[in-house]
Formats: structure tokens, sequence, C-alpha cells
């Protein structure tokens, strides 16, 4: 007999949540001790070093271009994927010859590493800022992409056919009924893709640019500065976490769906 699954309560999520935290945190801190006895220079890994070098970093405002810089690439490869994705992501869903002649393709470079193609987006781009957002769109639009292309097969085709019924044009069938339909697809395929582009982003800021978070780990290698070396890897997952948290958030609310 198949038995169900009662929902854990938000406040018992939340002890879970944080005892779990409270273990990463011990094992960190354990790590970094036992490290110490051999490394020296691993007593700046420590957590209470690193919360000092991170509270120093943010009440200098050492940290807030760096940020900004990253979110915004972020930003622009998530919507230059997202203008890709969708709309190609609509047209292979609603064809079965294109999806045919096109699903090896798109699974092959589906499985390029997007840090793979580096060398030669910095070849025909250039440095700066034009590089990254192609490598961070190329990550981001695969999720996306296929995931738009199951919304569209998941449609039920009897809306599609009440909705020829009533003489609705194209447009009016991809705005009221495709879109809605498709959009909790899409919704999972942003949060996939910000997950990726967010792990992909930190690499590609070391592609010879002056401001974001990649580019900031690097500089404090070089100054040999590891407890804000620490102090920006925990802000970084903190800052990861938060936007998988919007994306959540934003899933839930326009599919109206349970946490």
């Amino acid at each position: 007999m198949a038995t169900t699954v009662k929902p854990l309560a938000s406040s018992t999520r939340w002890a879970l949540g944080l005892g779990g935290l409270a273990l990463l945190l011990a094992l960190w801190w354990g790590g970094s001790y036992w490290l110490r006895a051999q490394i020296p220079l691993a007593a700046s890994l420590a957590p209470d070093q690193t919360f000092i070098s991170l509270w120093q970093l943010l009440i200098s405002n050492q940290l807030t271009e760096h940020v900004l810089v990253s979110l915004r690439r972020v930003l622009v490869g998530l919507l230059i994927a997202l203008l890709i994705g969708v709309p190609l992501g609509l047209a292979v869903g609603a064809s079965r010859l294109l999806e045919a002649g096109s699903g090896m393709a798109f699974q092959f470079l589906r499985m390029i590493s997007p840090l793979s193609w580096m060398p030669i987006a910095v070849m025909v781009l250039g440095v700066g800022d034009a590089p990254i957002y192609f490598l961070l769109a190329f990550a981001a639009v695969w999720p996306i992409l296929l995931n738009t292309v199951a919304g569209v097969h998941q449609l039920d085709a009897r809306w599609m056919m009440l909705g020829k019924s009533l003489s609705a044009t194209r447009w009016e069938l991809l705005r009221r009924i495709v879109l809605p339909g498709v959009l909790g697809h899409i919704l999972t395929g942003l949060r996939l893709a910000i997950g990726i582009v967010w792990i992909v982003l930190v690499p590609c800021e070391m592609l010879g640019v002056s401001a974001g978070l990649g580019y900031f780990v690097l500089d404090t290698r070089d100054r040999l500065a590891y407890s804000e070396l620490m102090a920006v890897i925990l802000l970084i997952g903190a800052l990861g976490f938060a936007l998988d948290a919007a994306a959540r958030a934003l899933h839930r609310h326009w599919t109206h769906s349970k946490p």
C-alpha cells in the first residue's frame, strides 16, 4: 500500500536547515584547526578570521562594486539566454520535425563545458564583458530551452482546439494559452540556469577584467589575503543562495505552488 509523506512544518524545516548550517560551520572550524597544525597560514581560513575580514570588507565598501558588476553580468547573461531559449524552445516544442532535427545537436552542445569556450570567446570577442556574457548565456540557455520544450509538450491539446474554435489568431494562442501554460517550466529552467551561471561566473571573471567577484578572488590570492579570500567565498555562497531563493519565490508566485 502506498504511503504518503507528510510535509514538514515551516518551523521544523527552518530548525533542520539551521542545524545543517551549524554542522557545516563546525566542520569548517575543525578542518581549519586541523590544517593549521600542518600549514600555519591556514589559520587565516578559520571562521573567526573570515567573518572579521568579511565585516571589514563590507563596512569599508570594498565589495560593493564587485558584487554589483557580477550581478549585472549574471542578469545580462540570463536575459540573453531567455531571449534565445524561450522562442527556440517554443518553436522546437511545436514542431516534431524541428525537434528531431535539432535534438542531437542541442544535446551535443549542451554537454560541452562553457569554460572550454573561454579561449575562443576571448579571441573572437576580446577581453572585457563581451566574452563573459557569451559564456554565461551559453551556460544558461540549455535548461531554459529544454524546459520550454517540455512545457510545450505538456500543454493540454484541448485548450489549443478551444482557442482555434474561437478563431483566435496565432498571437492570441501564444499569449493566452501557450505562454501561460509553459511559464512554470520556463521558471524552472530559469532557476536551474541561475545555479549554473553562478558557478560559471567566477572563473569567467578571471578573463582579464578589473572588477567582479572572480577578479577579487584572484586579487586576494595574489595578496596572500586568505581570510579575505574565504570571506569572498562565503559571500559568493550567500549571494547564490539568495538568487536561488528569489527564483523559487518567483516560481511559487506564478504557479501558485506551495513551498
